[in-house]
């Protein structure tokens, strides 16, 4: 411990006082302390961990031999959605050029697009339960971004698919008609 020594004579003569004691405060237990204490919740406290959704994307290497490696999908289970500019959404059922649900515009959020997910699911579920299909087999939906759509659209369209629970998901690559039926539309 540091002390300060402020009294003496200094040499010159005279009457001796009394040293008057300086009221000193050891700092030294209460900076072990703290250290303790830092060192303590540094060890307990949980990290934040970052959040992340799992994506599975095929390998580009890995094509198709035949076409027995290709599985054929009943068109009344197949949603395309096509994201556009400024928030927008497209969807529709089936083939582009025979779809079984025509092209709709919706929005993002509990009352645009997860409602529609929720109703096609149970649509596909109808469809199979009725038709006599196998019971794991659902909705599938392919999601579709164009050049215009932010990363924000593609991030709230797959926390969608995770709320919502999908057979089956996967984003492609939106085509030439698609482009044009989002420019008519006004969505590009």
């Amino acid at each position: 411990m540091a002390e300060l020594n402020t009294g003496g004579d200094g040499g010159k003569g005279g009457k001796v006082r009394s040293k008057k004691s300086n009221p000193g405060v050891d700092l030294t237990a209460m900076v072990d302390l703290a250290f303790l204490l830092i060192t303590f919740f540094m060890l307990t406290t949980s990290l934040s961990k970052p959040q992340s959704m799992p994506l599975a994307m095929p390998d580009k290497t890995e094509q198709p031999d035949s076409d027995k490696d290709v599985m054929p999908i009943d068109e009344s289970r197949l949603m395309t959605i096509l994201i556009g500019k400024d928030n927008t959404i497209l969807w529709y059922v089936g083939k582009f050029t025979e779809p079984k649900v025509e092209p709709t515009q919706s929005e993002f959020g509990k009352e645009g697009i997860r409602k529609v997910l929720l109703e096609q699911i149970a649509r596909a579920k109808a469809y199979v339960k009725r038709d006599g299909g196998k019971p794991d087999e659902h909705l599938i939906v392919n999601i579709k971004a164009s050049d215009k759509a932010s990363y924000r659209n593609l991030v709230d369209i797959l926390d969608e698919m995770a709320i919502t629970h999908p057979q089956l998901y996967a984003i492609g690559d939106i085509t030439e008609p698609e482009v044009k039926l989002l420019e008519e539309k006004g969505l590009l």
